[in-house]
């Protein structure tokens, strides 16, 4: 069957409590650490939600991370509401098993909360096998050589490597074999396994295993985390550019980049037509590559009728700060033949900083004329352009698959 046809969930495991990599006062989980800015949970859930395949998402958290867990899930509908854990991991697992049994998925993907840099790629691998297998899970050759050792740390012997292999998650699964095995699994041998497919083997399920992918680490001790932070920290610049245009109407006075200027007439346009603020919001969200303005405030919108513009461009920097960025450098262009812009080019300039959260020196506001020509040389409307230049973190995830997931 076509993985784009079934129904596809996935449990994020994150109720432990990873002791080995807490902060320094050991009060925060390393599920909740920022690693980029952003926590590792966010990041993991994230990089799910960012597969349009995945129909619904169940996250198993600690009973005691309630808040935790709330200050930083992603407001998405495909993300339930989040599963208490239990003793073990085991027992976890099951608990979002038997939440997603409401929703009747096909195929589940079992993943550490820990495990932050999965790919689209390395889903689709394991997508591919569950059409001739009951489970599908990424494995890796083990390259170093193994020893096995006694209670004293002697060796005993070298293992011989070349059919071992190192597993990652996420783990795929048809769903309903894998309830059925866990099922059994607790009340027959509770809380022995380690991983899913453990149960699956247990259970005479067939596992096969597909390409893993070095890049999706499982962050265990703090220095993994702290390696994670830093892979993180590597920066890129984006550039993005915006262009917009309202005509006049009716009025006594126009607002352009956030100031109101007396004028015998008034833009006119759905909000408050500051086609300044509006060109500003555009360039930021190219640069993120995160729609336009009109997809974030669609005109159809009442809620927008009459709104200050403040509030787009606010939220758009809000969105690079979401993403580990910072707004570098903003460049505004004004073409009109009146009203002068130059009286109040150093007004624009302090309020789009604050607006955007950034200092007077990262703006920049210019004004032209179109001399004469066209609608704003016949002085009809107000044209503008801009470019955003921002710093954000390199990309840990590859593009996203092609759309598919519940219904």
């Amino acid at each position: 069957m076509d993985s784009g046809k079934r129904r596809i969930a996935a449990i994020i495991v994150a109720a432990g409590r990873g002791v080995r990599a807490r902060d320094g006062d050991g009060s925060l989980p390393k599920q909740y650490r920022p690693i980029g800015g952003r926590p590792v949970l966010r990041r993991t859930l994230d990089a799910l939600l960012a597969d349009p395949r995945i129909g619904r998402v169940a996250c198993v958290i600690h009973p005691d991370d309630a808040d935790l867990y709330a200050d930083i899930a992603p407001a998405d509908p495909r993300l339930l509401a989040p599963v208490g854990g239990g003793r073990s991991r085991q027992e976890s697992v099951q608990h979002g098993l038997e939440r997603l049994a409401q929703e009747s998925p096909d195929i589940v993907l079992v993943h550490d909360a820990v495990r932050p840099f999965v790919t689209g790629e390395l889903i689709d691998r394991l997508l591919t096998n569950l059409q001739t297998a009951d489970a599908a899970i990424p494995a890796l050759p083990v390259t170093d050589t193994v020893k096995r050792v006694d209670a004293a740390d002697t060796v005993l012997e070298t293992v011989p490597r070349a059919d071992l292999r190192a597993v990652q998650t996420p783990q795929a699964f048809r769903f309903a074999p894998l309830i059925d095995a866990h099922r059994r699994a607790a009340r027959d041998d509770p809380d022995r396994f380690t991983d899913d497919a453990s149960i699956a083997e247990w259970a005479g399920l067939t596992v096969a295993t597909v390409p893993g992918d070095p890049m999706n680490k499982k962050l265990t001790t703090a220095a993994d985390i702290a390696e994670a932070d830093r892979q993180l920290s590597v920066m890129e610049t984006r550039v993005g550019s915006g262009f917009d245009v309202h005509r006049f109407g009716p009025g006594s006075s126009v607002w352009l980049a956030g100031v109101e200027i007396p004028h015998d007439q008034a833009l006119v346009g759905h909000s408050d037509a500051d086609v300044g603020l509006h060109t500003l919001t555009d360039a930021i969200f190219g640069a993120l590559a995160d729609g336009d303005i009109g997809s974030h405030f669609p005109p159809s919108d009442a809620q927008y009728n009459g709104a200050t513009s403040d509030r787009f461009l606010a939220f758009a920097a809000e969105r690079v700060r979401e993403r580990g960025g910072r707004i570098l450098h903003l460049d505004l262009t004004l073409i009109c033949e009146r009203p002068k812009v130059g009286p109040h080019r150093d007004a624009m300039r302090a309020r789009i900083a604050e607006i955007a959260g950034v200092s007077v020196a990262r703006v920049a506001v210019k004004a032209t004329t179109s001399e004469r020509l066209g609608f704003t040389g016949r002085g009809e409307g107000i044209a503008a352009t801009a470019v955003a230049t921002l710093s954000l973190p390199a990309p840990a995830t590859s593009d996203t698959p092609a759309p598919g997931g519940f219904a």
